[in-house]
Order: structure tokens, then C-alpha cells, then sequence
């Protein structure tokens, strides 16, 4: 049976593309994103946990690039909160392994120590306050939890280990 030439061609193409495709080393830069229902819940739970004291927040939660992959306003919060939990968590995952802390108040006690620190802090998206919290696995920080709104940082942080506490079980180890 002869096959018309086109036919052939593609069986070519095709062998030829399968042998590139094996040949290549797989894609590098891959990273763990939590799953959006682990995600949702750890926001959800730094919220209520603010709302108990009246706290009226917004919780982002960013991957490994700095990326929201959640971003829940409770009620009443103000629009300024959904900026600041970005900017606190966006600060947690880009500075926190080079510079090793895994809260933004990591970076908040940096500024008081290094002449560095505060040039930093003028990175866009980079915020200088507590408030954030990574979320790791096997020890490696794999995103980070950020809440905006309380009457200090301090207070926001408390909600954000609350959120990541609450699925720290639900994370592969």
C-alpha cells in the first residue's frame, strides 16, 4: 500500500516532533501554587478572625511569583486594605527567602537594622509592615498569606498566622 505523499510528510513531521519533544529537559521554574480551596479557606479564616475584633480586612493570598491567587474584602473594609494584604504578602515571598524571614514583620525589624532595608522598601509593591504570612511545605515557602485593615500591622499578622495555621494540614508534606 502506498501512502500519498502528504500522508507520509505528516507521519515525518510527526516521528520528527515526538523526538524533539523527548529530547527536551523538562521546563525549569516550576513552583507549587496552593490549591484555590485551601487558599480560599486560610483567607477566609485570618477574616473571621479579625472580624471577632471588629477588624474590617481584606486577605490576599500570592504565589511564588507575587501573584494574587485569592483576594477576599471582608465587610466594610475599606478600599485600601485590599492594597496593603497585597503588598504585605508580595513582600513575604520576593524578599523573605533572599533575606530570611517568613512574616512581613521580618522585613518591618529589617528596616530598623540594615542601612539596605529601607531602599528596599522602594521597590514597587514592597511594604514595610507586619501583616503577612508565608504558607511552606517541607520547610520551603510556597506563597504567603497578607491582610490589610486592622489598627496595626501587628494585629493584621495575628489574623494571617490564624489563616495559615487553619490549613497548615491540608498543605503536601
Amino acid at each position: 500500500m502506498k501512502l500519498p505523499r502528504f500522508a507520509t510528510s505528516l507521519c515525518v513531521a510527526s516521528v520528527m516532533t515526538l523526538s524533539a519533544q523527548a529530547q527536551e529537559p523538562q521546563a525549569s521554574g516550576f513552583h507549587y501554587t496552593l490549591p484555590l480551596n485551601v487558599a480560599v479557606d486560610a483567607a477566609m479564616e485570618a477574616i473571621r478572625v479579625c472580624e471577632t475584633k471588629r477588624y474590617r480586612v481584606t486577605a490576599t493570598v500570592v504565589d511564588m511569583d507575587g501573584v494574587p491567587q485569592v483576594v477576599l474584602r471582608g465587610d466594610r473594609s475599606t478600599v485600601h486594605t485590599g492594597e496593603s494584604s497585597f503588598r504585605k504578602a508580595f513582600t513575604v515571598v520576593t524578599l523573605g527567602p533572599e533575606f530570611g524571614f517568613d512574616k512581613s514583620s521580618g522585613f518591618f525589624e529589617l528596616m530598623k537594622t540594615s542601612p539596605f532595608a529601607p531602599q528596599l522598601a522602594t521597590v514597587h509593591n514592597v511594604m514595610a509592615l507586619p501583616g503577612a504570612v508565608a504558607f511552606k511545605v517541607n520547610g520551603e515557602m510556597v506563597g504567603a498569606l497578607g491582610i490589610g485593615g486592622a489598627p496595626g500591622g501587628d494585629k493584621d499578622e495575628v489574623c494571617a498566622e490564624a489563616g495559615v495555621a487553619k490549613v497548615a494540614d491540608r498543605l503536601p508534606h
